[in-house]
């Protein structure tokens, strides 16, 4: 599909002329060697991507892309970017500075690095302990009870359908 694009708009840069579908199916196969039932395809694709223009004049939809129209494009894209580019630089610098800033007070001392390692040893210890409390959960008394309580709301209402059952049948 690229390949064919990239034929069709030759004849655009070439000509510099604006076109309607039915002179492009003729002259594409003729210059280009683009099968006349592709060509649809091909210019709707350039037209979607923003290379060829596209107007509806009455009855007729004409297609145009002169060369001038990719430069300026290219050069707001190059705008875009550059801005871009400032953005991102000024940003950097920003974090740079921060890092900085918070570096002044972050001297890597004995006791700073034992109380780096104190804190990992803590955190790893209190993982542990929620994965053991976890494991004994079922055994909690708190759960124990509401267990219970559900159980007995269950019988209840086990039992109380049981009757009535029984009672409808008796009679």
């Amino acid at each position: 599909m690229k390949f064919f694009q990239h034929f069709v708009m030759k004849i655009f840069k070439h000509t510099k002329d604006v076109f309607q579908l039915k002179d492009l199916e003729k002259i594409a196969p003729k210059e280009k060697g683009i099968t006349a039932m592709s060509v649809k395809e091909v210019l709707q694709s350039l037209v979607d991507d923003g290379m060829v223009d596209c107007e509806r004049i009455g009855t007729s939809n004409y297609y145009w892309a002169f060369p001038s129209k990719a430069l300026h494009a290219r050069k707001r894209k190059l705008e875009v970017l550059e801005s871009q580019l400032s953005e991102g630089s000024q940003k950097h610098a920003s974090l740079q500075k921060s890092i900085e800033k918070a570096k002044i007070g972050r001297c890597e001392t004995e006791e700073r690095t034992r109380l780096a390692k104190e804190l990992s040893s803590l955190r790893d210890q209190r993982e542990q302990l929620k994965a053991e409390v976890e494991k004994y959960k079922d055994c909690d008394p708190q759960v124990v009870e509401e267990i219970r309580q559900a159980n007995k709301v269950a019988k209840e209402a086990a039992n109380r359908w049981t009757g009535m059952y029984h009672n409808n049948t008796d009679k």
